[in-house]
């Protein structure tokens, strides 16, 4: 790939398709992009796989930042269902709230939530990170199986249904646990790794704040799932 020039591009979603858009970013010309008038259009920035900062001013539809790779991408606004679906690596940072199904099925790289998320958070998780500095919808993490979720404020029915390695960290109230989802001690390690993703979120002083920390709990998996009882 050529060398990326420093200057940022202005890409205008009443002036370009996001066809357009997603080709730019599938093969950037330059190291940072705004995108203006998303206007809640559907797939923007889907597929980006290299180090580039997209910062989008305004909401967005279904799927925003889809296969995300090792990019670095803001949304200035609100995210519909399936943000991040199927994020590998990189960051997204939505800095208002986010509908169903946020970073489903991810691999890894970080989300982070200012606002709220809605129902199915992180569902099958496979091993990203995300954190949620509001509440979270019913059904979150409902066959996660690895990664981190933070949640700073509270928490849905069903949380964690049917859970296998993911780690959840809930610092409010949870309406209800799923099945095989229980409350665990919260150990040093799980203390520091909590910090790290505080820190990795921009909540450096959260972070650093022991009796804030203090304040979450730890769920998990009861592991009785893993193999079949007929009950005989």
């Amino acid at each position: 790939m050529e060398a990326l020039t420093d200057t940022t591009v202005e890409i205008d979603l009443s002036q370009s398709t996001v066809r357009e858009l997603n080709a730019e970013l599938h093969a950037p010309t330059s190291k940072s992009y705004r995108v203006s008038n998303s206007r809640g259009l559907h797939s923007v920035a889907v597929g980006i796989k290299d180090e580039i900062d997209v910062e989008i001013d305004g909401d967005v539809g279904y799927y925003c930042a889809g296969m995300h790779q090792k990019g670095n991408l803001t949304i200035a606004g609100m995210a519909g269902p399936g943000v991040a679906e199927n994020m590998m690596s990189g960051r997204v940072h939505i800095k208002g709230h986010a509908s169903q199904s946020a970073a489903a099925t991810a691999h890894g790289g970080l989300l982070v939530v200012d606002g709220n998320a809605s129902t199915r958070c992180g569902i099958s998780l496979k091993g990203g990170d995300i954190v949620v500095k509001g509440n979270i919808g019913a059904l979150s993490a409902f066959m996660a199986q690895a990664g981190r979720i933070v949640v700073c404020g509270d928490a849905g029915e069903a949380l964690g249904d049917s859970i296998f390695e993911a780690r959840l960290y809930v610092r409010g109230s949870v309406a209800s646990l799923g099945t095989d989802c229980i409350a665990k001690e919260m150990r040093d390690e799980h203390r520091e790794e909590l910090a790290q993703l505080l820190k990795d979120a921009g909540m450096e002083d959260e972070a650093n704040d022991s009796k804030y920390l203090d304040s979450f709990t730890r769920y998990g998996s009861a592991r009785t799932l893993y193999h079949f009882n007929s009950g005989e």
